[in-house]
């Protein structure tokens, strides 16, 4: 009790910079959970297209430029090369498509013209360019075995007219599911670095020489008092946890209640609990408090980028995605993505995230046991 007292003490002078930068971590996950939702989601849109048609406008000619228009927003721009580059280059065209003189007539003798085209080179134009290679392809198939051109357009719009159709057998809310993902991939940031910081800022404040002094000469051992310790910073470990399942059942709503959401929740707390003995290990070697804010960048900010909190795993290049395996976080926000995709929950299912819980749990104990090492032998120096 006596460790758990004066943990409190020192946490309450430390009040004022704790409150304000786990608020500040709090708040700055919420707002990256809520711009994440316009850049997660893929939204269809049609490709900006400018046609230069120097072909008369009737036949094969006239069908191919009215597909091209229901497909595409069709743009208006001065008929000279300067004007069109300059529509290009700031995008307020994303395809050109030049079609020839003669391109009808030359297409119904078999003589398959040249159609130029200039691009931005975005995913837009790659659309438009499917879109007329595609007519293109069926086009060039029926003019060979079809004489009358009322025939082969018929063939042609008739065969651009079908379209797959798409069933959607999953039942998973993968929306709300991608938000859960992202907000608690996120936490291993704020989670990590609001442990550091504030554990070690009070592990600091026990290692001043008064304090210092009394521990060293008192009776208990530091097993012990390294596990009452433990224990204290476990309790702002648990607060700042909270929070962020609190923040993500206001943020994420009725997600957080399935079985997926429990998941989510479980593995953030097993993650907390690895993140707390981190800033404890970290706390027990740092002894200037000026230092703190570099470690927690170094710590919890090159562990985000490392393992995919910032950036989704599958965009990692594989060396780094390599590097990230010697680190818990890779462990916990893989966990997070596995969940995302479970359509089915059961002991199978879910064994791959029970792994990766065990394995967080494994660093966990390593860091116990490097901790006791670090402090026994602090202890006999002194």
């Amino acid at each position: 009790m006596t460790v758990f007292k004066t943990f409190l003490k020192v946490l309450n002078k430390c009040k004022f910079p704790i409150i304000m930068y786990t608020v500040i971590l709090v708040l700055f996950g919420a707002f990256n959970m809520q711009t994440s939702e316009n850049s997660a989601n893929f939204v269809a849109s049609k490709p900006d297209i400018l046609i230069i048609n120097k072909d008369k406008e009737e036949g094969v000619t006239k069908n191919l430029i009215e597909y091209i228009k229901e497909n595409s927003n069709i743009k208006e721009i001065e008929n000279n090369e300067e004007a069109i580059n300059d529509a290009l280059f700031y995008r307020d065209v994303n395809y050109i498509i030049y079609i020839p003189e003669n391109y009808r007539q030359d297409f119904l003798n078999g003589k398959n013209p040249e159609i130029e085209i200039k691009s931005t080179g975005d995913y837009q134009s790659s659309l438009a360019e499917m879109m007329l290679q595609r007519y293109i392809k069926i086009a060039n198939i029926y003019e060979e075995n079809i004489e009358s051109e009322e025939e082969l357009i018929n063939n042609i719009n008739e065969a651009l007219s079908k379209q797959t159709e798409i069933q959607i057998t999953s039942k998973l809310d993968t929306d709300n599911l991608a938000k859960a993902s992202f907000f608690y991939n996120f936490a291993n940031y704020s989670i990590l670095a609001g442990c550091v910081y504030v554990i070690c800022l009070v592990l600091s404040s026990f290692k001043e020489e008064k304090i210092a002094k009394r521990t060293i000469i008192s009776s208990m051992k530091y097993r012990k008092y390294n596990l009452q310790l433990l224990i204290s910073n476990s309790l702002f470990a648990i607060i700042l946890w909270i929070f962020y399942v609190i923040l993500s059942f206001i943020l994420i709503g009725d997600i957080m209640f399935t079985t997926h959401g429990l998941m989510y929740i479980l593995n953030s707390f097993i993650f907390t609990i690895c993140a707390l003995i981190i800033a404890f290990l970290i706390g027990n070697l740092v002894i200037n408090k000026n230092a703190i804010n570099g470690i927690v960048n170094v710590v919890a900010l090159g562990s985000s980028f490392l393992c995919g909190s910032f950036v989704p795993l599958e965009w990692l290049p594989d060396t780094v995605i390599k590097i990230a395996h010697i680190l818990p976080s890779y462990y916990y926000i893989s966990s997070n993505e596995m969940i995302t995709e479970l359509e089915v929950i059961n002991f199978e299912t879910i064994k791959p995230v029970l792994i990766n819980m065990g394995i967080i749990l494994i660093f966990a104990i390593g860091f116990i046991l490097i901790t006791n090492i670090i402090s026994k032998k602090k202890r006999k120096i002194a």
